[in-house]
C-alpha cells in the first residue's frame, strides 16, 4: 500500500493544489497526492492553473477542485504548506510544514519560483518515502 500524503493550507486554491499536481507527476509510484483545506474556494487560483499548465502541461481545472479536509480519505503524512495563520489540523503519522509563502495577487515570476520550490520538496519527499527515512509503520 502506497502511503497517503494530503498537501494542506487554509483555501485549497493555490500552493497545496500545485503540491497535489506535482505530487501526482513526480511521486505517483511511491505515495498518493491529495490537497484539501478549511475552506474551499469555488475554483482553483487561476495563476497556479496556469503555471503548472505552462511548466508541466498538467491542466488544474481539469484534474482537481478545491476540497475540504473531510473529503479526503485517511491520510499517512500532512504537509502544511505554511501557512501564517493555523494551519488545518489532520491526524497522521507524519507532519511537516513546508513554510513556503502564498504567492496569490503576486506576479507569474513569484508562482514558477513557488512550483519550483513545490517541484523540489515533492521529489524529495518521493526519495525520503523510498528510502524509509520517514516511519510511517505503527
Amino acid at each position: 500500500m502506497k502511503p497517503k500524503v494530503a498537501f494542506v493550507c487554509v483555501h485549497n486554491s493555490c500552493r497545496s493544489q500545485m503540491a497535489e499536481a506535482l505530487g501526482t507527476l513526480y511521486g505517483a509510484s511511491i505515495f498518493e497526492s491529495y490537497s484539501a483545506g478549511t475552506e474551499t474556494k469555488p475554483e482553483i487560483n487561476q495563476d497556479a492553473v496556469k503555471i503548472i499548465k505552462d511548466l508541466y502541461n498538467i491542466d488544474m481545472n481539469e484534474t482537481q477542485k478545491s476540497k475540504l479536509l473531510s473529503d479526503i480519505p485517511k491520510v499517512d503524512i500532512v504537509i502544511k504548506m505554511g501557512c501564517n495563520v493555523v494551519c488545518p489540523y489532520l491526524p497522521a503519522k507524519h507532519i511537516e510544514d513546508w513554510g513556503l509563502e502564498d504567492p496569490t495577487g503576486k506576479n507569474y515570476d513569484e508562482f514558477m519560483k513557488t512550483a519550483k520550490e513545490i517541484e523540489a520538496k515533492v521529489k524529495d519527499l518521493a526519495r525520503r518515502i523510498n528510502n524509509n527515512e520517514i516511519k510511517l509503520d505503527e
